[in-house]
């Protein structure tokens, strides 16, 4: 009975490490800040003539929006950039997204936000789009 409990105590410990070490993901601003510039900014420019610059909006303005999950005016999610889809879909005219064709899409969330937030208005190092 002891057995059973210690196993089922184990197993139980394993899981839930695993489940933690998995989900806790901290951001790469540096990949960000590529990904961000090359894919990003490119989009925007090409679809708008506008670039938004992380440091357009405050750290709590950059969260918020994340979170929401709400592009183009509530028209698209966030989330759809940053799919393996979208990063076949313009890999052969964009390197950044060839490049990262394989990092999980909620990696490259963090660390899109990771970026935002260091080069947001009131972040470490204020950045612009280039």
């Amino acid at each position: 009975m002891n057995t059973k409990v210690s196993i089922t105590a184990i197993l139980g410990f394993l899981c839930v490490t695993t489940y933690t070490t998995t989900f806790a993901y901290d951001g790469d601003w540096k990949r960000g800040r590529v990904y961000y510039r090359q894919v990003c900014t490119t989009c925007h420019t090409a679809k708008t003539d506008t670039a938004i610059s992380p440091s357009s909006k405050t750290k709590a303005e950059w969260a918020a929006y994340i979170t929401a999950d709400k592009h183009a005016k509530g028209k698209e999610s966030l989330k759809q950039y940053v799919s393996k889809q979208y990063r076949t879909s313009i890999k052969g005219s964009n390197k950044a997204a060839e490049k990262y064709i394989d990092v999980p899409e909620q990696e490259l969330l963090e660390d899109i936000k990771a970026f935002v937030t260091h080069g947001a208005k009131d972040g470490d190092s204020p950045a612009s789009c280039s």
